[in-house]
């Protein structure tokens, strides 16, 4: 049976774009009342010295219609109203107009401090004036940047519809040591030589305390390193705002996303423990006999490094017992989840880890036709993973990173398919390679101008695993030791899959004998490395995502 799924895309149409305001964005359902806990969705974050809440209420005050990169690159500009009364604003808002309006930009207030003497400089402090930055060629719309006190830093721009220089009781600055160094993320607006960029710290990850404000960064040229902003910083140890260990759970089961595998999907996931009692053996290099593995993985060598003196491989002389592990066993299935803070901990991540224990022969595409491998892409130990974000403030669903083979990238809530009546997102998960996206389809890894790549074909079936039921928290640091405990095979650091090197010349060299030859010599740069082998897979734990941030 397959669930009911729908696509939850709140498109702006082109008149949308030119008459009217982008339409705020919210989830299919309502949120739940989240279990009792500290700081976790009670609308205000602690930072140390200052206290932040979430304005996610604005007035427009500038749409500019015309953009270099066209109309899907247009955006509009917004101040932030309604903000409770003792918080300052510290900067103002943008997006592009083809997206609802659902962004946020920070306010802050300074919290009491008991300890403070005379020589103690406040937290916040007004600017001492504005640069202008840039104006329209209507005289409709000014761009500040507000200059701060000496000590102080800027972390936001304001945009004015007027020639006159604002109010330095407008926006506040942030003493620097409460601040941290940021940089430009995604060009939101280009206008002849005036670019808008949307701005997160320069350090992203676990043990990173830089918090995004949610302003922007803009200038008068391309040059993206000259940051005149900065982010906040989150300086409380507790990160209170966090969730605890019952309102995680409370997370998971009402967001835990439904992910599909493809009908003619052959290498199903297991559990780990299915894993190693049905046949998995551990490798040491110098010995050619593989031991039986303990189904808690309590007998794998613990913490070190990768140096490749161990690696988990099928039987070699039971074949049956190896064709039976390839093909994986979707009933014992479950995502293993780590969670841990994202963004100084105004966020929280919800990654969740899937096991195959094989990863099948790549499919290519080379213009209309269509070439299965071999042995192509295959390797023992297939771990894939997709991660939720979760805004602190709230407990609201953000966006979500879908992990693609050796990148993927982060898909905005707005633009997620849900499973009906629920604010659960689907997920596919791509035939032979187990890479994860956010609508069905046929996805080309390679070069999507000529046509030719690896296929990445995914769509709904029978093979669901539900992860808001089917799933184990292994890890989350924050909580403090003891809290979570840590699965023994999660230690393992070395190889899930013996290294490969495919004999891929034969196969390779026929596909390019049937291309054009003003295409045949730069083809093999259009594959990726992996086709022509790969080492074998790590665990999570060696994933550089674990401590740090997604790589896109």
């Amino acid at each position: 049976m397959f669930c009911d799924c729908f696509y939850w895309n709140q498109e702006i149409t082109e008149l949308e774009w030119e008459s009217s305001e982008s339409k705020p964005f919210s989830l299919p359902s309502q949120l739940p009342r989240w279990p009792q806990g500290t700081g976790f969705a009670t609308g205000k974050i602690n930072l140390g010295e200052i206290q932040v809440v979430k304005a996610t209420e604005f007035d427009r005050v500038w749409k500019c219609n015309k953009s270099r990169g066209g109309k899907s690159r247009c955006a509009s500009f917004y101040k932030p109203v309604g903000i409770p009364e003792g918080f300052h604003c510290l900067g103002h808002y943008c997006q592009q107009n083809n997206q609802p309006l659902r962004g946020f930009v920070l306010a802050a207030r300074a919290n009491d401090h008991p300890d403070k003497d005379d020589d103690h400089r406040p937290a916040l402090k007004k600017p001492v004036n504005y640069t202008l930055v840039w104006s329209s060629d209507s005289s409709d719309c000014y761009f500040w940047l507000p200059n701060p006190p000496a000590g102080y830093r800027a972390v936001g721009v304001i945009v004015t519809d007027e020639a006159e220089e604002p109010d330095t009781e407008e926006v506040r600055c942030v003493r620097e040591d409460l601040t941290e160094t940021c940089e430009a993320r995604e060009r939101i607006l280009g206008v002849g030589s005036f670019n808008v960029w949307s701005t997160e710290p320069c350090s992203r990850g676990i043990w990173s305390r830089g918090v995004a404000v949610g302003s922007f960064f803009c200038s008068t040229n391309d040059n993206k390193a000259d940051m005149n902003i900065s982010c906040l910083k989150n300086l409380d140890p507790s990160l209170q705002a966090m969730p605890n260990l019952d309102q995680v759970h409370a997370l998971i089961q009402h967001y835990g996303p439904t992910v599909y595998f493809h009908a003619e999907e052959t290498y199903l996931p297991s559990s780990v423990p299915w894993f190693f009692k049905n046949g998995a053996l551990l490798y040491r290099f110098g010995k050619p006999v593989g031991e039986p593995i303990n189904s808690t993985g309590s007998n794998l060598p613990a913490g070190g490094k990768n140096d490749g003196s161990y690696w988990i491989d099928l039987p070699q002389e039971d074949e049956e017992a190896a064709n039976n592990l390839k093909k994986g066993n979707i009933e014992s299935s479950e995502l293993y989840v780590h969670v841990k803070p994202a963004l100084g901990g105004i966020f929280t991540d919800v990654v969740m880890w899937i096991f195959c224990p094989f990863n099948g022969p790549a499919t290519l595409k080379i213009g209309l036709l269509t070439v299965p491998m071999n042995r192509i892409g295959e390797h023992v130990g297939d771990w894939e993973h997709f991660t939720f974000r979760i805004s602190n403030f709230s407990g609201e669903l953000t966006q979500m990173f879908f992990s693609q083979h050796s990148g993927g990238g982060w898909v905005d809530v707005s633009d997620l398919e849900f499973v009906k009546g629920s604010n659960k997102p689907v997920v596919y998960s791509s035939k032979h390679g187990h890479a994860s996206f956010p609508h069905p389809g046929m996805y080309l890894q390679g070069s999507s101008k000529l046509g030719i790549g690896v296929r990445n074909d995914v769509g709904k079936s029978e093979y669901v695993v539900d992860s808001s039921q089917r799933y184990r928290v292994v890890a989350a640091e924050y909580l403090g030791e003891g809290v979570v405990s840590e699965p023994c095979w999660l230690q393992y650091m070395r190889e899930w899959g013996p290294t490969i090197v495919y004999d891929s010349a034969a196969e390779i060299d026929k596909i390019i004998n049937l291309l054009p030859l003003i295409v045949r010599y730069s083809i093999e740069n259009l594959f990726p490395i992996a086709l022509y082998g790969e080492e074998g897979p790590t665990g999570p734990k060696e994933k550089d995502n674990w401590e740090g941030d997604e790589t896109c």
